[in-house]
């Protein structure tokens, strides 16, 4: 291998002048909330100045799906307990012979 240069400070420091993060562009929207600018508003639906998104229907959806995750993970449960007890012991063991396993 040859030999290595060193990279002095002012190397270092042009080439991090790129890494820093910029805070994001905001707008400020007729319903009062602010979004990012070429992009819909999330409150009210709006861009600009036409509705593009159906906020009411998107929040039906969302309590809709949430309904089904929340019985599906009751299901879940229900079925994982129920198995989970029949594996720890059989009916056939004592609870001193259960301690010994």
């Amino acid at each position: 291998m040859g030999v290595r240069m060193r990279v002095n400070k002012s190397h270092t420091g042009n080439r991090r002048s790129h890494d820093a993060l910029n805070e994001p562009r905001l707008s400020a929207c007729p319903c009062g909330a602010f979004h990012e600018r070429h992009r819909a508003c999330q409150e009210c639906g709006t861009y600009r100045g036409r509705q593009v998104i159906d906020v009411v229907a998107r929040a039906e959806r969302a309590v809709r799906r949430d309904k089904r995750r929340d019985a599906e993970a009751r299901a879940q449960g229900e079925e994982g307990s129920s198995a989970q007890g029949a594996s720890e012991t059989t009916p056939t063991e004592t609870q001193g012979e259960a301690k010994e396993k």
